[in-house]
Protein backbone atom coordinates (compact mmCIF):
# COMPACT_ATOMS: atom_id res chain seq x y z
CA UNK A 1 0.00 0.00 0.00
CA UNK A 2 1.35 3.41 -0.97
CA UNK A 3 1.27 6.41 1.34
CA UNK A 4 -1.27 8.00 -1.01
CA UNK A 5 -3.50 4.95 -0.51
CA UNK A 6 -3.01 5.15 3.24
CA UNK A 7 -3.71 8.86 3.66
CA UNK A 8 -6.22 9.50 0.86
CA UNK A 9 -7.73 6.23 -0.41
CA UNK A 10 -10.85 7.98 -1.75
CA UNK A 11 -10.37 10.92 -4.11
CA UNK A 12 -12.02 12.58 -7.09
CA UNK A 13 -9.01 14.25 -8.72
CA UNK A 14 -5.53 12.92 -9.43
CA UNK A 15 -2.49 13.47 -11.56
CA UNK A 16 0.55 11.27 -11.93
CA UNK A 17 3.99 11.92 -13.44
CA UNK A 18 7.18 9.90 -13.53
CA UNK A 19 10.81 10.15 -14.56
CA UNK A 20 13.75 7.77 -14.71
CA UNK A 21 16.70 8.97 -12.67
CA UNK A 22 20.25 7.62 -12.76
CA UNK A 23 20.80 7.52 -8.99
CA UNK A 24 20.11 5.24 -6.06
CA UNK A 25 16.74 5.22 -4.31
CA UNK A 26 18.35 6.78 -1.21
CA UNK A 27 19.89 9.61 -3.27
CA UNK A 28 16.58 10.32 -5.00
CA UNK A 29 14.65 10.41 -1.71
CA UNK A 30 17.26 12.79 -0.28
CA UNK A 31 16.66 14.97 -3.33
CA UNK A 32 12.90 14.88 -2.66
CA UNK A 33 13.49 15.89 0.96
CA UNK A 34 15.32 19.00 -0.29
CA UNK A 35 12.31 20.19 -2.31
CA UNK A 36 10.87 22.54 0.34
CA UNK A 37 13.98 24.72 -0.09
CA UNK A 38 14.04 24.44 -3.90
CA UNK A 39 13.36 27.60 -5.89
CA UNK A 40 12.42 27.57 -9.55
CA UNK A 41 11.84 30.85 -11.42
CA UNK A 42 9.05 29.40 -13.57
CA UNK A 43 7.24 27.86 -10.63
CA UNK A 44 7.56 31.14 -8.72
CA UNK A 45 6.14 32.99 -11.73
CA UNK A 46 3.16 30.63 -11.96
CA UNK A 47 2.45 31.10 -8.25
CA UNK A 48 2.69 34.90 -8.55
CA UNK A 49 0.16 34.85 -11.42
CA UNK A 50 -2.15 32.58 -9.42
CA UNK A 51 -1.96 34.84 -6.35
CA UNK A 52 -2.03 38.22 -8.12
CA UNK A 53 -5.80 38.90 -7.83
CA UNK A 54 -5.89 38.05 -4.10
CA UNK A 55 -2.76 40.08 -3.32
CA UNK A 56 -4.17 43.08 -5.22
CA UNK A 57 -7.48 42.71 -3.36
CA UNK A 58 -5.59 42.68 -0.04
CA UNK A 59 -3.81 45.91 -0.98
CA UNK A 60 -7.17 47.48 -1.75
CA UNK A 61 -8.42 46.61 1.73
CA UNK A 62 -10.22 43.34 0.99
CA UNK A 63 -8.66 41.17 3.66
CA UNK A 64 -7.37 37.69 3.00
CA UNK A 65 -4.69 35.46 4.44
CA UNK A 66 -2.21 36.13 1.60
CA UNK A 67 -1.47 39.61 2.88
CA UNK A 68 0.58 38.13 5.74
CA UNK A 69 2.14 35.16 3.93
CA UNK A 70 4.99 34.45 1.60
CA UNK A 71 4.05 33.04 -1.82
CA UNK A 72 2.61 29.54 -1.77
CA UNK A 73 5.05 26.65 -1.87
CA UNK A 74 5.87 23.23 -0.49
CA UNK A 75 6.61 24.90 2.85
CA UNK A 76 2.81 25.18 3.26
CA UNK A 77 2.44 21.38 3.20
CA UNK A 78 2.64 19.10 6.23
CA UNK A 79 4.97 16.10 6.07
CA UNK A 80 2.65 13.13 6.52
CA UNK A 81 5.17 10.32 6.43
CA UNK A 82 8.53 9.30 5.03
CA UNK A 83 9.56 5.68 4.35
CA UNK A 84 12.51 4.09 2.58
CA UNK A 85 10.59 4.26 -0.72
CA UNK A 86 8.16 7.14 -0.39
CA UNK A 87 7.49 10.62 0.99
CA UNK A 88 4.04 12.14 1.31
CA UNK A 89 2.97 15.68 2.14
CA UNK A 90 -0.57 16.83 2.86
CA UNK A 91 -2.55 20.03 2.54
CA UNK A 92 -6.10 20.89 3.57
CA UNK A 93 -8.21 23.86 2.63
CA UNK A 94 -10.45 25.48 0.08
CA UNK A 95 -7.84 25.55 -2.67
CA UNK A 96 -9.99 27.52 -5.12
CA UNK A 97 -10.06 30.56 -2.82
CA UNK A 98 -7.67 33.39 -3.58
CA UNK A 99 -5.83 32.73 -0.31
CA UNK A 100 -6.21 28.92 -0.60
CA UNK A 101 -8.26 28.73 2.63
CA UNK A 102 -5.56 26.57 4.22
CA UNK A 103 -6.16 24.68 7.45
CA UNK A 104 -3.12 24.21 9.70
CA UNK A 105 -2.10 20.59 10.22
CA UNK A 106 0.32 19.28 12.83
CA UNK A 107 1.03 15.84 11.36
CA UNK A 108 -0.25 12.85 9.42
CA UNK A 109 -2.65 11.78 12.16
CA UNK A 110 -4.34 15.19 12.17
CA UNK A 111 -4.52 15.11 8.35
CA UNK A 112 -6.16 11.67 8.41
CA UNK A 113 -8.68 12.74 11.06
CA UNK A 114 -9.72 15.91 9.22
CA UNK A 115 -12.73 15.16 7.04
CA UNK A 116 -14.59 18.47 6.90
CA UNK A 117 -12.55 20.24 4.18
CA UNK A 118 -10.89 19.22 0.91
CA UNK A 119 -7.56 17.46 1.38
CA UNK A 120 -4.64 16.95 -0.97
CA UNK A 121 -1.81 14.40 -0.85
CA UNK A 122 1.39 14.97 -2.80
CA UNK A 123 3.56 11.86 -2.82
CA UNK A 124 6.90 10.87 -4.32
CA UNK A 125 7.71 7.17 -4.62
CA UNK A 126 10.87 5.50 -5.91
CA UNK A 127 10.79 2.23 -7.81
CA UNK A 128 14.25 0.67 -8.28
CA UNK A 129 15.01 -0.51 -11.82
CA UNK A 130 18.65 -1.54 -11.53
CA UNK A 131 21.68 -0.55 -9.54
CA UNK A 132 21.79 3.26 -9.48
CA UNK A 133 18.64 3.73 -11.59
CA UNK A 134 15.07 4.31 -10.39
CA UNK A 135 11.68 5.48 -11.53
CA UNK A 136 10.49 8.44 -9.50
CA UNK A 137 6.71 8.68 -9.43
CA UNK A 138 4.80 11.68 -8.15
CA UNK A 139 1.10 11.60 -7.55
CA UNK A 140 -1.28 14.33 -6.46
CA UNK A 141 -4.70 13.34 -5.14
CA UNK A 142 -7.53 15.60 -4.00
CA UNK A 143 -10.61 14.58 -2.06
CA UNK A 144 -13.57 16.91 -1.63
CA UNK A 145 -15.79 15.78 1.26
CA UNK A 146 -19.12 17.10 -0.06
CA UNK A 147 -20.93 18.21 -3.21
CA UNK A 148 -20.44 21.90 -2.47
CA UNK A 149 -16.65 21.65 -2.21
CA UNK A 150 -16.52 19.26 -5.18
CA UNK A 151 -18.34 21.72 -7.44
CA UNK A 152 -16.26 24.63 -6.15
CA UNK A 153 -13.02 22.74 -6.78
CA UNK A 154 -13.96 21.24 -10.18
CA UNK A 155 -13.49 24.36 -12.37
CA UNK A 156 -10.38 25.32 -10.40
CA UNK A 157 -8.87 21.87 -11.09
CA UNK A 158 -9.41 22.18 -14.83
CA UNK A 159 -7.98 25.69 -14.80
CA UNK A 160 -4.81 24.88 -12.85
CA UNK A 161 -4.28 21.27 -14.02
CA UNK A 162 -2.07 22.11 -17.05
CA UNK A 163 0.18 24.40 -14.99
CA UNK A 164 0.22 21.88 -12.16
CA UNK A 165 1.48 19.26 -14.61
CA UNK A 166 4.27 21.59 -15.77
CA UNK A 167 5.24 22.23 -12.15
CA UNK A 168 5.36 18.48 -11.45
CA UNK A 169 7.60 17.92 -14.49
CA UNK A 170 9.96 20.70 -13.37
CA UNK A 171 9.92 19.25 -9.86
CA UNK A 172 10.92 15.79 -11.13
CA UNK A 173 13.74 17.37 -13.13
CA UNK A 174 14.86 19.24 -10.00
CA UNK A 175 14.86 16.06 -7.92
CA UNK A 176 17.11 14.39 -10.53
CA UNK A 177 19.58 17.26 -10.11
CA UNK A 178 19.26 17.43 -6.32
CA UNK A 179 19.77 13.65 -6.04
CA UNK A 180 23.17 13.93 -7.65
CA UNK A 181 24.26 16.94 -5.59
CA UNK A 182 22.82 15.93 -2.21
Amino acid sequence: MTLSDQYLPAYQFAEHHQRQIAASAAQVLRGVQLLPGWQDPWVQRFIRWRELPARLAARLGHGNALAQRAPFGLHEFTLLECTAQEIAWGLAGEFWRGDYGLQPLADGAEFAALTSVPRLVLSFRVQPLAAERVWLHTETRVHCPDRRSYYRFLPYWYLIRPVSGLIRQRTLRAVATLALTA
